[in-house]
Protein backbone atom coordinates (compact mmCIF):
# COMPACT_ATOMS: atom_id res chain seq x y z
CA UNK A 1 0.00 0.00 0.00
CA UNK A 2 1.44 3.34 -1.01
CA UNK A 3 1.86 5.52 1.76
CA UNK A 4 3.37 8.82 -0.02
CA UNK A 5 2.75 9.65 -3.62
CA UNK A 6 3.71 12.62 -5.36
CA UNK A 7 2.35 13.52 -9.36
CA UNK A 8 4.12 15.83 -11.52
CA UNK A 9 5.91 17.75 -8.79
CA UNK A 10 7.49 21.02 -10.51
CA UNK A 11 9.40 23.65 -8.66
CA UNK A 12 10.48 26.64 -10.19
CA UNK A 13 12.95 29.52 -8.83
CA UNK A 14 13.09 32.57 -10.27
CA UNK A 15 12.22 34.10 -13.80
CA UNK A 16 13.41 35.21 -17.33
CA UNK A 17 17.75 34.41 -17.35
CA UNK A 18 17.29 34.06 -13.92
CA UNK A 19 14.72 30.93 -13.96
CA UNK A 20 15.96 27.63 -12.37
CA UNK A 21 13.73 24.45 -13.25
CA UNK A 22 14.77 22.47 -9.79
CA UNK A 23 12.04 19.89 -10.38
CA UNK A 24 10.70 18.79 -13.26
CA UNK A 25 7.58 16.80 -13.70
CA UNK A 26 8.56 14.29 -10.52
CA UNK A 27 6.23 11.79 -9.97
CA UNK A 28 6.45 8.46 -7.38
CA UNK A 29 4.72 6.05 -4.91
CA UNK A 30 6.47 4.92 -1.77
CA UNK A 31 5.40 1.56 -0.07
CA UNK A 32 4.76 1.81 3.14
CA UNK A 33 7.63 0.72 5.63
CA UNK A 34 9.77 0.91 2.39
CA UNK A 35 13.51 2.40 2.67
CA UNK A 36 14.13 4.34 -0.40
CA UNK A 37 17.61 6.30 -1.15
CA UNK A 38 17.64 9.60 -3.37
CA UNK A 39 21.21 10.11 -4.88
CA UNK A 40 22.53 12.74 -7.29
CA UNK A 41 25.28 14.90 -7.96
CA UNK A 42 24.67 18.42 -6.18
CA UNK A 43 22.10 19.92 -8.06
CA UNK A 44 19.85 17.68 -9.54
CA UNK A 45 17.03 18.44 -6.92
CA UNK A 46 17.07 15.55 -4.56
CA UNK A 47 17.24 18.50 -1.15
CA UNK A 48 14.37 20.72 -2.56
CA UNK A 49 12.07 16.83 -3.70
CA UNK A 50 12.47 16.12 0.29
CA UNK A 51 11.62 19.41 1.36
CA UNK A 52 8.53 19.71 -0.18
CA UNK A 53 7.83 16.09 0.79
CA UNK A 54 8.05 16.90 4.18
CA UNK A 55 5.85 20.26 3.93
CA UNK A 56 8.65 22.56 4.77
CA UNK A 57 8.61 23.78 0.90
CA UNK A 58 5.67 24.23 -1.77
CA UNK A 59 5.86 22.82 -5.12
CA UNK A 60 5.01 25.43 -8.28
CA UNK A 61 2.34 22.52 -9.25
CA UNK A 62 2.33 18.80 -8.61
CA UNK A 63 0.46 17.02 -5.80
CA UNK A 64 2.04 15.30 -2.40
CA UNK A 65 -0.38 12.53 -1.06
CA UNK A 66 0.71 11.43 2.23
CA UNK A 67 -1.77 8.76 4.13
CA UNK A 68 -4.56 9.85 1.51
CA UNK A 69 -4.02 13.43 2.54
CA UNK A 70 -3.15 15.95 -0.47
CA UNK A 71 -0.80 18.20 2.02
CA UNK A 72 -0.19 20.55 -1.28
CA UNK A 73 -3.50 21.66 -0.64
CA UNK A 74 -3.52 22.79 3.54
CA UNK A 75 -3.05 25.72 4.54
CA UNK A 76 0.27 27.08 6.44
CA UNK A 77 -1.97 26.14 10.26
CA UNK A 78 -2.62 22.57 8.74
CA UNK A 79 0.18 21.80 7.31
CA UNK A 80 2.25 22.41 10.42
CA UNK A 81 0.24 20.23 12.64
CA UNK A 82 0.26 17.39 9.88
CA UNK A 83 3.97 18.11 9.53
CA UNK A 84 4.71 17.98 13.44
CA UNK A 85 2.34 14.35 13.38
CA UNK A 86 3.20 12.76 10.67
CA UNK A 87 6.35 13.72 8.97
CA UNK A 88 9.84 13.15 11.17
CA UNK A 89 13.08 15.14 9.46
CA UNK A 90 16.35 14.64 9.94
CA UNK A 91 18.96 17.14 8.74
CA UNK A 92 22.74 17.24 7.69
CA UNK A 93 22.90 20.21 10.73
CA UNK A 94 21.40 19.00 13.90
CA UNK A 95 18.89 22.17 14.65
CA UNK A 96 18.83 21.36 18.44
CA UNK A 97 18.26 24.48 20.84
CA UNK A 98 21.30 25.24 22.67
CA UNK A 99 19.57 25.95 26.02
CA UNK A 100 17.77 22.72 26.12
CA UNK A 101 18.94 19.15 27.37
CA UNK A 102 18.44 15.91 25.44
CA UNK A 103 14.88 15.24 26.84
CA UNK A 104 13.63 18.51 26.24
CA UNK A 105 15.03 18.56 22.61
CA UNK A 106 13.44 15.50 21.70
CA UNK A 107 10.16 16.59 23.09
CA UNK A 108 9.67 20.13 21.98
CA UNK A 109 7.81 19.78 18.31
CA UNK A 110 5.28 16.97 20.04
CA UNK A 111 5.16 19.43 23.54
CA UNK A 112 4.67 22.90 20.81
CA UNK A 113 1.93 20.22 19.09
CA UNK A 114 -0.56 20.84 22.73
CA UNK A 115 0.16 16.68 23.36
CA UNK A 116 1.02 15.54 26.79
CA UNK A 117 4.47 13.77 26.89
CA UNK A 118 4.59 10.31 27.19
CA UNK A 119 7.52 9.06 29.69
CA UNK A 120 7.65 6.04 28.95
CA UNK A 121 7.69 6.61 24.70
CA UNK A 122 10.28 8.85 25.84
CA UNK A 123 12.71 6.38 28.25
CA UNK A 124 12.64 3.57 25.32
CA UNK A 125 13.40 6.46 22.53
CA UNK A 126 15.96 7.66 24.57
CA UNK A 127 17.06 4.27 25.46
CA UNK A 128 17.16 3.01 21.36
CA UNK A 129 19.62 6.15 20.53
CA UNK A 130 21.99 5.05 23.27
CA UNK A 131 21.79 8.44 25.04
CA UNK A 132 20.56 7.06 28.77
CA UNK A 133 23.33 8.59 30.64
CA UNK A 134 23.36 11.94 29.05
CA UNK A 135 19.58 13.02 29.21
CA UNK A 136 20.50 15.54 31.33
CA UNK A 137 23.30 16.98 28.58
CA UNK A 138 22.85 20.38 26.39
CA UNK A 139 24.00 20.40 22.90
CA UNK A 140 27.48 21.73 23.60
CA UNK A 141 28.01 18.72 26.27
CA UNK A 142 27.72 16.41 23.62
CA UNK A 143 29.63 14.84 20.62
CA UNK A 144 28.15 15.70 16.33
CA UNK A 145 27.24 12.10 16.28
CA UNK A 146 25.44 12.31 20.01
CA UNK A 147 23.74 15.72 18.53
CA UNK A 148 22.86 13.57 15.47
CA UNK A 149 21.15 11.41 17.53
CA UNK A 150 19.04 13.87 19.25
CA UNK A 151 18.26 15.02 16.38
CA UNK A 152 16.92 11.40 15.05
CA UNK A 153 14.98 11.08 18.41
CA UNK A 154 13.07 14.41 18.00
CA UNK A 155 12.18 13.16 14.41
CA UNK A 156 11.15 9.59 15.87
CA UNK A 157 9.61 10.12 19.13
CA UNK A 158 6.02 11.12 17.68
CA UNK A 159 6.40 8.26 15.72
CA UNK A 160 5.53 9.88 12.34
CA UNK A 161 4.39 7.84 9.06
CA UNK A 162 7.66 8.98 7.33
CA UNK A 163 11.18 9.72 8.11
CA UNK A 164 12.72 11.56 5.51
CA UNK A 165 16.91 12.23 6.36
CA UNK A 166 18.72 14.55 4.33
CA UNK A 167 22.68 14.00 4.30
CA UNK A 168 22.70 12.78 7.92
CA UNK A 169 26.14 11.99 7.73
CA UNK A 170 27.27 15.11 6.02
CA UNK A 171 28.97 16.53 9.32
CA UNK A 172 30.10 13.59 10.89
CA UNK A 173 33.02 11.25 10.31
CA UNK A 174 32.73 7.61 8.75
CA UNK A 175 32.53 5.57 12.07
CA UNK A 176 29.98 8.26 13.70
CA UNK A 177 28.32 8.34 10.00
CA UNK A 178 27.53 4.30 10.07
CA UNK A 179 26.43 4.26 13.35
CA UNK A 180 23.50 7.11 12.45
CA UNK A 181 22.73 5.13 9.37
CA UNK A 182 22.55 1.77 10.81
CA UNK A 183 20.54 3.47 14.00
CA UNK A 184 18.01 4.56 11.09
CA UNK A 185 17.20 1.26 9.37
CA UNK A 186 16.89 0.10 12.30
CA UNK A 187 13.83 1.59 13.21
CA UNK A 188 12.86 1.32 9.27
CA UNK A 189 13.17 -2.30 10.50
CA UNK A 190 11.70 -2.23 13.54
CA UNK A 191 8.67 0.03 13.79
CA UNK A 192 8.55 -0.41 9.91
CA UNK A 193 8.34 2.77 9.60
CA UNK A 194 9.12 4.30 6.03
CA UNK A 195 12.28 5.80 5.41
CA UNK A 196 13.73 8.47 2.92
CA UNK A 197 17.57 8.73 2.67
CA UNK A 198 18.44 11.65 0.66
CA UNK A 199 22.34 11.29 -0.54
CA UNK A 200 25.13 11.60 -2.44
CA UNK A 201 27.03 8.54 -1.04
CA UNK A 202 26.16 5.73 -3.91
CA UNK A 203 27.57 3.44 -0.74
CA UNK A 204 24.70 4.69 1.59
CA UNK A 205 22.58 4.58 -1.21
CA UNK A 206 23.00 0.98 -2.16
CA UNK A 207 21.82 0.06 1.43
CA UNK A 208 18.33 0.87 1.06
CA UNK A 209 15.12 -1.14 -0.72
CA UNK A 210 15.09 0.54 -3.66
CA UNK A 211 17.41 3.76 -5.36
CA UNK A 212 16.08 6.77 -6.98
CA UNK A 213 18.83 8.52 -8.88
CA UNK A 214 17.75 12.26 -10.21
CA UNK A 215 19.49 14.67 -12.74
CA UNK A 216 18.62 17.77 -13.12
CA UNK A 217 15.48 17.72 -11.79
CA UNK A 218 14.16 14.66 -13.13
CA UNK A 219 13.99 11.20 -11.89
CA UNK A 220 16.82 9.17 -14.16
CA UNK A 221 16.77 6.14 -12.82
CA UNK A 222 14.71 3.79 -10.14
CA UNK A 223 15.59 0.73 -9.05
CA UNK A 224 15.13 -2.24 -6.96
CA UNK A 225 17.69 -3.01 -5.33
CA UNK A 226 15.72 -5.80 -2.48
CA UNK A 227 12.35 -7.04 -2.34
CA UNK A 228 10.22 -5.11 -0.27
CA UNK A 229 11.37 -6.83 3.13
CA UNK A 230 14.61 -6.46 2.68
CA UNK A 231 15.69 -9.78 0.99
CA UNK A 232 17.79 -8.89 -1.69
CA UNK A 233 17.38 -9.82 -5.36
CA UNK A 234 20.32 -11.30 -5.95
CA UNK A 235 20.87 -14.94 -5.84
Amino acid sequence: MAILRCENLTKIYGEGENLVKALDGVSLSIEKGEFVSVTGPSGSGKSTLLHILGGVDKATSGKVIINDTDISALDEDKLAVFRRRQIGIVYQFYNLMPVLNIDENIALPHLLDGRPLDMERLDKTIEFLGLSDRRNNLPNQLSGGQQQRVSIGRALYSRPAILLADEPTGNLDSKNGEQIIELLMESNRSQKQTFILITHDESLALLADRMICMEDGRIVRDERIRKFGGVSDEK
